[in-house]
């Protein structure tokens, strides 16, 4: 056990250079943080290590909700997710949803190659799905990296869409919150967030969008 704890010891000398430099440009900022919740974004994106939400976008702990899974997938029998999205439309009141993919995926990628990792595959029907979806314009991208991206692309429109259609959001909208749902993909490469332009801020917009959304992709 204590070797085990050796090997971790540079996260917590990590954490105490991390608070000690917060506190210095700004003395009071964890005991505000710590009587306090408000942020106006619930960011649903990837498990993937490379991705974290808060740094890409510049924001402050605090700032944003977050809720994270292998593949960025919004499924209505998740528990999880709903609970997530329940609180931040209900509770924090939050005024803007943001389902954000990013390109090399490896949930997507496993997708594309059609392989199989046990639980990890039950759990990416719904990218499964979205890729039988749309089959026939896939086929005409040649390129496996170009398709692997497109894939990518759609399945963020397809779970931002899936967020529009929860009961939950759907209930906000019907009482007139003021909430905005968006689809946006992360590159890598060069650190950039993209817009899908897919952005809902009613349910009679969900379809329109989405569709406005993949023929611009096409």
């Amino acid at each position: 056990m204590e070797q085990i704890m050796r090997a971790l010891k540079h996260l917590f000398d990590n954490n105490r250079a991390w608070a000690k430099n917060v506190r210095e440009k700004d003395p009071e900022f964890f005991q505000t943080l710590s009587t306090q919740q408000s942020p106006s974004y619930l960011w649903i994106g990837c498990s993937d290590s490379r991705v974290p939400a808060n740094q890409i976008v510049g924001l402050l702990p605090g700032e944003m909700f977050v809720h994270r899974n292998v593949a960025n997938v919004v499924q209505h029998s998740d528990l999880n997710c709903m609970a997530v999205l329940q609180f931040a439309v209900d509770m924090l009141k939050v005024k803007h949803i943001i389902v954000c993919g990013h390109y090399g995926c490896a949930g997507i990628r496993t997708v594309e190659r059609d392989e199989q990792l046990g639980l990890v595959g039950e759990w990416l029907q719904p990218v499964r799905k979205v890729r039988q979806d749309h089959a026939g314009r896939l086929a005409g991208i040649a390129n496996e990296r170009q398709r692997g991206d497109r894939l990518c692309e759609l399945n963020v429109l397809e779970q931002a869409a899936s967020v529009c259609r929860t009961t939950i959001v759907r209930a906000a909208w019907g009482r007139g919150q003021e909430l905005a749902v968006h689809g946006w993909i992360y590159a890598l490469e060069d650190g950039i967030l993209r817009d899908l332009k897919a952005t809902v801020t009613d349910s009679r917009e969900t379809r329109t969008a989405y569709q406005a959304a993949i023929s611009a992709l096409f």
